[in-house]
């Protein structure tokens, strides 16, 4: 299984410096990429944030958010859900375990806790801190 997180998601279908990597490494996958109902919120919000910041306009925004349910509907990502108790506890121990040395931020912690309750053997990611803690989860790294 492969989890990715927003800033992954948001390279895939935005345009930014990553989005190349992204979509080469998405158009190579065998097997969907899965997500969690926090990973849709999360990515949503960071669109609807980017147009209130004025990176991206309101039509950019629809076009987007349309994309990501026309990849789920296509079965390129695939909506899993999680144990929502297990995906604390996990923080928890994650947090306790690492943000004090690395300083993680909480939705991080949680989409990393997230994927390791899932069992995925591979995390996408472009945040480097965020690559760090999956690591230490012991989730393989992409891309």
């Amino acid at each position: 299984m492969i989890t990715a997180d927003t800033s992954f998601l948001v390279s895939l279908f935005g345009g930014d410096l990553h989005t190349a990597a992204a979509q080469s490494w998405a158009h190579n996958l065998e097997e969907p990429i899965v997500v969690t109902a926090l990973t849709r919120y999360e990515f949503a919000n960071a669109i609807r944030f980017a147009a209130f910041r004025k990176a991206v306009s309101s039509r950019d925004v629809l076009a987007t958010l349309a994309a990501f349910a026309g990849d789920l509907a296509e079965g390129n990502l695939q909506l899993m859900a999680v144990d929502w108790a297990a995906m604390i506890e996990e923080a928890e121990r994650l947090s306790a375990s690492h943000t004090l040395a690395q300083g993680h931020r909480s939705f991080d912690i949680l989409l990393v806790a997230s994927a390791s309750v899932l069992k995925a053997k591979t995390f996408l990611t472009f945040d480097l801190n965020q690559r760090k803690l999956a690591r230490a989860a012991r989730l393989a790294v992409g891309p």
